[in-house]
């Protein structure tokens, strides 16, 4: 269906008739898709085809420069009827992308109750729970029976994130028990809530940092999680498919920073050339910098290199090796620390790993170097020993610096994938050819 509705949006002749008719076959997520690559024209010729029903929900699906669009194309009053049917959260995520005066449109044309909450949930703190929460919720008395609980979600339920887990609280809203969709319709009509619900509860506070969140609801597999300010007062919830994004945007933002590369926020196609050269120049120019340490090291050894320049054939086999086993390393802790699999207090255990793991692969990969160079380079024992010496040490250095320096950074309170692959190569570079050095100096008594 949605190539179908390409194929009409994409013909000199839009056939209405066509259009309208396939419209309410479809996905609302797909028809968002459509929207991407559509002139302005037709973007907002396709929206006003929607119906009243569907208009917010495929407005929440549509990337921002098209919402900006069809927003700018509403009259004030159309403007207000999709953000007032928008979920909170989903209002919120479309206001922060907006620029200012489309902002101060928007928010004269909502109604003051959600004018509120929006406002409300805009003064979190960027990446927290309460910044990505929504308000719209059922909530059950725990003194209520199950026949009152239906009738009560019968009623608000059609305007709420979710109604397959609603959260009993007291008068005063403190939360005290979470009860299933399930739970209810097994349970008899006139039991009361609060002798059915779960008060084994998994919260979270407004303040808790999003990648927490994320953790939580992986976890404990769960498809809503409720919000809680200090004194455990139920404000929003959570739900599923805002973690979702969530672990997109945080998986994200760790790739990038291990590829040395400042966050970006935008999708890649729509950053500009100069923004895209900014995230990158500032990192590439620190290691640049930080690389001059390798050539002063090999300056440092002039005199020998001058008596033995064989060895610096070496040189690459070495720094790659010893960057390509930091990387390994630091890839897998890193990992580890995101899924919650390495704690802090592993770290003594996750050191001692891995020097096992480097002492067999310094071993093996020292062994077949040995009978390379000893074969290739006039069966020269002494500088096949030296280099492969060499290799052990540094796989050893490399992946206790490639495991340690995550774990360092974390307890630091430093993003851990700021230590990843650019960064231990350029440390790990100049610890190898340290060692290289000395353990050539010292061989030929150079």
């Amino acid at each position: 269906m949605k190539e179908q509705l390409l194929l009409l949006m994409d013909n000199g002749q839009i056939d209405m008739a066509r259009l309208k008719a396939l419209l309410p076959q479809m996905n609302t997520a797909d028809i968002a898709d459509v929207f991407e690559g559509l002139s302005r024209e037709k973007i907002i010729q396709l929206y006003r085809m929607l119906s009243k029903s569907m208009a917010a929900d495929v407005f929440s699906y549509i990337d921002a420069d098209e919402q900006q669009i069809i927003i700018e194309a509403l009259t004030d009053s159309e403007i207000g009827e999709i953000v007032n049917s928008l979920f909170a959260d989903d209002a919120v995520d479309f206001i922060e992308e907006m620029p200012a005066n489309v902002v101060k449109r928007v928010l004269q044309n909502v109604n003051p109750e959600k004018r509120t909450v929006i406002n409300q949930l805009l003064r979190y703190p960027e990446d927290s729970a309460g910044s990505i929460m929504t308000t719209e919720y059922v909530d059950l008395r725990e003194d209520a029976t199950v026949r009152e609980a239906f009738d009560a979600i019968r009623e608000t339920g059609l305007n709420r994130e979710t109604i397959y887990t609603c959260y009993v609280i007291r008068r005063d809203r403190m939360l005290v028990g979470v009860v299933s969709a399930k739970t209810l319709m097994l349970a008899k009509p006139d039991e009361r809530i609060g002798d059915i619900m779960d008060t084994k509860l998994v919260f979270t506070q407004t303040t808790d940092d999003q990648e927490k969140v994320a953790g939580m609801f992986r976890k404990y597999g769960l498809l809503a999680m409720p919000v809680v300010d200090t004194e455990q007062r139920l404000v929003g919830i959570i739900t599923v498919d805002d973690i979702v994004n969530v672990i997109e945007e945080e998986n994200t933002e760790d790739f990038e920073k291990m590829g040395a590369l400042a966050p970006s926020d935008e999708p890649y196609l729509k950053t500009s050339i100069l923004k895209l050269a900014s995230n990158r120049i500032v990192w590439l120019l620190v290691l640049m910098l930080s690389a001059t340490i390798t050539g002063s090291i090999i300056s440092g050894f002039e005199e020998a290199l001058a008596v033995l320049p064989v060895l610096v054939a070496f040189i690459p086999m070495l720094m790659d090796t010893g960057g390509n086993a930091g990387t390994q390393a630091s890839t897998l802790v890193i990992r580890g620390m995101a899924l919650g699999e390495i704690r802090l207090k592993d770290m003594l255990r996750v050191f001692w790993k891995e020097i096992r793991i480097a002492a067999l692969c310094g071993i093996a990969l020292s062994s077949i170097n040995f009978i390379r160079i000893y074969l290739m380079n006039g069966r020269n024992a002494a500088l096949s020993l030296t280099v492969t010496l060499s290799l052990f040490a540094t796989v050893l250095t490399a992946k206790s610096v490639g495991c340690i320096l995550p774990m360092f950074a974390k307890r630091l309170k430093v993003d851990p994938a700021i230590m990843a692959a650019p960064l231990i190569t350029t440390i790990v570079d100049g610890a190898s050819l340290v060692i290289y050095f000395s353990i050539a100096k010292a061989a030929f008594n150079i």
